[in-house]
C-alpha cells in the first residue's frame, strides 16, 4: 500500500491466467483487486500529490535511469514482449527500443517546462506584468492496450510523471507481465513509493477507475466504445483518446513502387494487423494499379507465419482465437458480397494467413471499420481529387500515407485528408514519437508525444503582479 507492493489472498474467483497466444501456455497469473482496493489506491495516489510534487530535476533523472535500464533489460524484455503478446521478436525489439527513446525524451521535457510573462496595461500610476506556471493536474489515470503495451504505457506515464503528475497505470488484461516488469525497473530507477501505481485488471477495474472523481484526467488508448464512455463520465475532467482508425494510403502514378510495396507489405501485416495505424486501405492510380498489384501480392506470399520467437517470422499469431475467427469472418462475408481474395486467408487456431482484398465496397466491414487483422484492401482511383474523397469517407481520421514523387499532389493530399497526421513516403503506421500524435473524428481527442502530452497534463496558472513605477518610490 502506499504505493509499495501489495500481495492479496487470491480467491479463485479473482485469479485471472495469461496464457502465450502461440502455444496457449500460462506464462502469469494475478488476481484483480477489489473496489474497495482500487478506491484505495486512488487515495494513495491522491496524498502522494498533496505531499509536493517531485522536483523537476529528480524527474529528470528518474526517466532518464528508466531509459537507461530498459535498454541495458532489453533482449528479456522483448521476450517478456512476444511472450504475451505474440509480436515476432524483431517487432518486439522495435517496440523497447522506442520506449528506451521516449523515456528519454519525456526526461528531456521535464527539465524545461515553463510558461511566458506579458507585460500588462497600465494601471493608475502603477505598472503590471503577468507570468504563467504549468502545473500538474494531480492524479493521471493511463489505461492502455495489448497492441504496444510498453511502448503506448512509456508514452503515457512518462510525460504524466515528467509533469509532475502521479499516475495510476490499468495494462490491458491480457498484457500485464510487461508492465510489471517495467514498474520495477522504475523502483529501481529511484520512483519513489506512490508515484505510480498500477492496478491489473479486466473492464470492472477500469470502471472503478473511471467513475472515481478524484482522478484529473485519462488518458485510454483503445475501442471507441470504451473511448466514448470515458468521455462521457469524466464530465468536465480533460481526457486523451486514441481509438483508432482504418487507415487509408495512397499510391499515385509516379510513385516509386519498389518503395511503396516494400513499405505497405509491412504496413498491412506487421504484428498481425493489429495496430491503430495499420494499412487497412490502399488506393492505387489506376494506371499503375496492374503493376503494383502483382509487385504486392508477390511480396506479402513471401511474408513468413509463425512462432513469434522465430527470427525469421513476420506474422505471429493475433491475440486470442476470437480475434482471429472474427476477422476471417469479416473476410468471408467481404467474399460473400463480392469482393476477390488475391490470398488465401487460412486460419490455424490465433493464427490468420495474410489476405489482400480487391472489389470491395465501402460498406463492407473490412473496409468501413477497424479490422485490427492481417487483411488489407486495395482499391483504384482516378485523379487525386477522387482519392482524397475515398480517404475521406470514414468515420476514423488518425493517420493515412501517400506515396509519390510530386511535391504538389503530397501536399494536396497532406492539405485535403481530414486525419491527424500524414506521412508522404511512408506508409500509415509511421509515427514520430516526438511529435504530437492524435486523431479526428472517431479516432480519438487529445494528442499524445512527450512535449504535447505535457501539455495536456498541466494546468496553466496567470500570475499577475502590480508594483509601482521607478519615479514613485
Amino acid at each position: 500500500m502506499d504505493g509499495a507492493w501489495h500481495e492479496k489472498e487470491a480467491e479463485d474467483s479473482s485469479v485471472v491466467t495469461i496464457r502465450n497466444p502461440w502455444n496457449g501456455e500460462a506464462i502469469f497469473r494475478y488476481a484483480e483487486p477489489t473496489s474497495a482496493e482500487i478506491s484505495q489506491i486512488v487515495g494513495n495516489s491522491v496524498l502522494t500529490v498533496r505531499r509536493g510534487a517531485l522536483g523537476f530535476r529528480e524527474r529528470a533523472t528518474i526517466l532518464e535511469r528508466t531509459s537507461e535500464l530498459l535498454a541495458t533489460h532489453a533482449d528479456s524484455m522483448a521476450r517478456t514482449l512476444t511472450l504475451e503478446t505474440g509480436k515476432p521478436i524483431r517487432d518486439a525489439r522495435l517496440e523497447v527500443g522506442r520506449a528506451v527513446k521516449n523515456f528519454r525524451l519525456a526526461s528531456e521535457e521535464a527539465a524545461r517546462i515553463h510558461g511566458y510573462t506579458e507585460v500588462q496595461e497600465t494601471i493608475s500610476d502603477d505598472d503590471a506584468f503577468s507570468l504563467t506556471l504549468r502545473e500538474p493536474l494531480g492524479v493521471v489515470c493511463a489505461i492502455t492496450p495489448f497492441n504496444f503495451p510498453l511502448n503506448v504505457t512509456a508514452l503515457k506515464i512518462a510525460p504524466a510523471l515528467a509533469a509532475g503528475n502521479a499516475v495510476i497505470l490499468k495494462p490491458a488484461d491480457a498484457t500485464p507481465m510487461t508492465a510489471v516488469r517495467l514498474l520495477e525497473l522504475m523502483i529501481e530507477a529511484g520512483l519513489p513509493n506512490g508515484y505510480l501505481n498500477m492496478v491489473l485488471g479486466g473492464a470492472r477495474s477500469g470502471q472503478d477507475l473511471v467513475s472515481d472523481p478524484r482522478i484529473a484526467l485519462y488518458t485510454f488508448t483503445g475501442s471507441v466504445a470504451v473511448g466514448k464512455r470515458i468521455k462521457e463520465q469524466s464530465g468536465v475532467r480533460p481526457v486523451i483518446l486514441e481509438l483508432g482508425s482504418n487507415s487509408p494510403n495512397m499510391v499515385h502514378a509516379d510513385a516509386d513502387l519498389d518503395l511503396a510495396v516494400e513499405s505497405l507489405a509491412k504496413a498491412a501485416f506487421a504484428y498481425a494487423g493489429q495496430v491503430c495505424i495499420s494499412a487497412q486501405r490502399i488506393y492505387v492510380q489506376e494506371s499503375v494499379w496492374s503493376d503494383f498489384l502483382d509487385r504486392f501480392v508477390s511480396r506479402v506470399k513471401q511474408l513468413r507465419v509463425g512462432d513469434p520467437l522465430d527470427e525469421s517470422t513476420d506474422i505471429g499469431p493475433l491475440i486470442a482465437e476470437r480475434a482471429a475467427v472474427r476477422v476471417e469472418e469479416w473476410i468471408k462475408d467481404a467474399v460473400a458480397s463480392g469482393a476477390t481474395a488475391l490470398t488465401q486467408g487460412n486460419r490455424r487456431g490465433n493464427l490468420l494467413d495474410p489476405v489482400i482484398l480487391v472489389d470491395v465496397q465501402p460498406d463492407m466491414a473490412v473496409v468501413c471499420q477497424e479490422a485490427f487483422g492481417p487483411v488489407v484492401s486495395v482499391i483504384p482511383y482516378r485523379t487525386v481529387e477522387e482519392a482524397i474523397d475515398l480517404c475521406n469517407e470514414s468515420e476514423f481520421g488518425l493517420q493515412a500515407g501517400v506515396f509519390t514523387s510530386q511535391l504538389d499532389v503530397a501536399f494536396a493530399v497532406a492539405r485535403g485528408l481530414r486525419v491527424g497526421g500524414v506521412n508522404i513516403n511512408q506508409a500509415s503506421n509511421m509515427r514520430a514519437d516526438s511529435m504530437p500524435y492524435g486523431g479526428v473524428k472517431n479516432s480519438g481527442i487529445g494528442k499524445e508525444g512527450a512535449r504535447a502530452s505535457i501539455d495536456e497534463m498541466t494546468a496553466t496558472k496567470v500570475i499577475t503582479i502590480r508594483h509601482k513605477r521607478a519615479h514613485a518610490l
